[in-house]
C-alpha cells in the first residue's frame, strides 16, 4: 500500500536558497512528501537520493511545478520524442562517438524546444562529471526510472549501446501496443459522442418543431410520440443540469483516481470489466514480462528489476501484486508461487516464468511471453471492435429511427383519418 507521509528536512538559512516542496517514493513503493529549503532543484534531488528517496515531484513552494521544464510551452516530450533520442543515440554510441558529442548533435537537430533543454541540461551535467544515469535521473518527467537504471546498469557494464538498443526495442513495442488500445477505444468514444450529440440536437431542436405542428392537429398524440415529446420537455427544462451532472462526475472521477485509494479502486474495477477487463488485464501481463525481461536481461539485480517494473505498471492492482511478488524473493522464495497467489496473472504465465527460472532463462522466456501477449492482445482487439461496432450502430440507429417513427405516427395517423 501507498502512505503518505510528511517530512520536514531542517532548513539551513541562507540568502540563496529557497523552499521546495518534494513528492517522492521510498524502494518499497511508499509515497512521502515534504518541505525543504535548498539552493534548486538539482540540490533537492541530491539530497533525497542521499535519503534512499527516489524523487517523483519538486517544486518551488508558491510556484508552478518546475520539473516541467517548459513542456508547457512547446506541447511536452512525446514517447515518439524519446523513441527516436533512443534510437539514434544507440547509433551514435555504437559507432564508437563521445557521449557528450552525441548529446550535442542530438540536441542541436531536436524540433522540440521542451526535450531540446532537457538533451543540453544532461549534456552540461556529464560535462560536469555526473554520469549520464544520474544526469537522466534529473529529468523523471522526460526519463522514467526504468530508463534511468538501464543506462545505469549499461554504464557500469559499458555495454550502454546494446542497453539502448534494447530501451528502444522495448519502446517501439510499448508505444505499439498503446496505438492498439487507444484505437480500440477512439471508435466506440466518437460513435457515443456522436449519438448523444445528435440525440441532444432531436429533442433540443428539431422536437419543438414537430410539437406546435401536432397542437395544431387538435388531436390526442400515439404514445409513442407523447413520450418523445415529454422527454423533449424535460431536457430543454434540465439541460443545463444534465450538463453540469456530466461535468460533477467527470471531475469527481478524476479527483478519485489521482487519490491513492481511489485510484486502488478504479484499477480493479476496471480489471474485471466484462468487455475491457480481459484487454486491460492482457495488457498488464505484456507490460510486465517486457519490462522485467528487458532489465534481467541487461543485468539489473531481480529486486531491482521487479521495483521498477512494478512502478511502469500502470495499473495499483497489478502494481500492488508486482510488490507483494518482490516482498517474498527477499524472503528467499521464487517468483513462480508468489506470482500465482496474488491472482492476477494467468497460470499459464506463471507457469512458464517458473520454467524459465528453473532454466536459467527468464528474460528469454519472459520475452517470449511479451510477444505472445502483444499477439494476444492483437485478438482481443479486434474481437472487441468487432463486436462493439454493430452494437453501436444498431444503438444510433435506433435512436434516429424510433424518433423518426415517433415523430411520423400522428403525420400517418391525420393522413388515414382523412383517407
Amino acid at each position: 500500500m501507498a502512505a503518505t507521509a510528511t517530512q520536514k528536512a531542517a532548513p539551513q538559512k541562507s540568502k540563496n536558497t529557497a523552499q521546495f516542496l518534494w513528492e517522492a517514493k521510498t524502494k518499497s513503493g511508499e509515497t512521502k512528501k515534504g518541505e525543504m529549503e535548498a539552493a534548486d532543484i538539482e540540490a533537492v534531488n541530491a539530497r533525497l537520493k542521499s535519503l534512499g528517496l527516489n524523487p517523483v515531484k519538486v517544486r518551488r513552494k508558491g510556484m508552478l511545478d518546475s520539473n516541467l521544464d517548459l513542456g508547457f510551452l512547446a506541447g511536452g516530450v512525446t514517447g515518439k520524442d524519446i523513441l527516436i533520442f533512443t534510437r539514434q543515440f544507440a547509433t551514435m554510441i555504437d559507432a564508437g562517438l563521445p557521449l557528450v558529442q552525441c548529446l550535442d548533435i542530438l540536441g542541436s537537430q531536436m524540433d522540440n524546444p521542451a526535450f531540446r533543454k532537457v538533451v543540453f541540461a544532461i549534456k552540461t551535467k556529464v560535462e560536469q562529471g555526473s554520469t549520464f544515469a544520474d544526469a537522466l535521473a534529473d529529468h523523471p518527467k522526460v526519463f522514467d526510472e526504468l530508463f534511468v537504471q538501464l543506462c545505469a546498469a549499461g554504464e557500469v557494464g559499458g555495454i550502454l549501446d546494446t542497453i539502448l538498443n534494447r530501451l528502444a526495442a522495448y519502446r517501439e513495442k510499448n508505444e505499439k501496443l498503446k496505438r492498439k488500445v487507444k484505437g480500440a477505444m477512439t471508435y466506440p468514444a466518437i460513435v457515443i459522442l456522436v449519438a448523444f450529440g445528435v440525440t441532444a440536437l432531436l429533442l433540443l431542436k428539431v422536437t419543438p418543431t414537430f410539437e406546435k405542428m401536432f397542437k395544431d392537429f387538435g388531436q390526442a398524440l400515439p404514445a409513442p410520440t407523447q413520450f418523445v415529446v415529454d422527454l423533449s420537455a424535460v431536457a430543454q427544462e434540465y439541460y443545463l443540469h444534465a450538463f453540469g451532472a456530466v461535468v460533477l462526475a467527470a471531475v469527481s472521477f478524476t479527483y478519485s483516481y489521482r487519490h491513492p485509494q481511489g485510484r486502488r479502486f478504479w484499477d480493479k474495477v476496471f480489471l474485471m470489466a466484462p468487455l475491457f477487463g480481459p484487454v486491460i488485464r492482457k495488457v498488464a501481463v505484456a507490460r510486465f514480462t517486457r519490462t522485467l525481461g528487458t532489465m534481467i536481461s541487461s543485468g539489473v539485480p531481480i529486486l531491482d528489476a521487479l521495483d521498477v517494473t512494478a512502478k511502469t505498471a500502470g495499473n495499483r492492482t497489478v502494481e500492488e501484486a508486482i510488490y507483494f511478488v518482490r516482498g517474498k524473493i527477499a524472503e528467499g522464495k521464487n517468483i513462480a508461487g508468489p506470482l500465482l497467489e496474488t491472482k492476477v496473472f494467468p497460470p499459464m504465465v506463471v507457469q512458464m516464468i517458473g520454467v524459465g527460472e528453473a532454466t536459467g532463462a527468464m528474460d528469454t522466456m519472459l520475452n517470449k511471453i511479451a510477444d505472445f501477449y502483444d499477439d494476444e492482445v492483437d485478438t482481443a482487439v479486434a474481437a472487441l471492435t468487432s463486436m462493439i461496432e454493430p452494437l453501436l450502430m444498431v444503438f444510433l440507429g435506433g435512436v434516429v429511427g424510433g424518433f423518426l417513427i415517433a415523430m411520423y405516427l400522428p403525420i400517418f395517423s391525420i393522413a388515414g383519418a382523412v383517407k
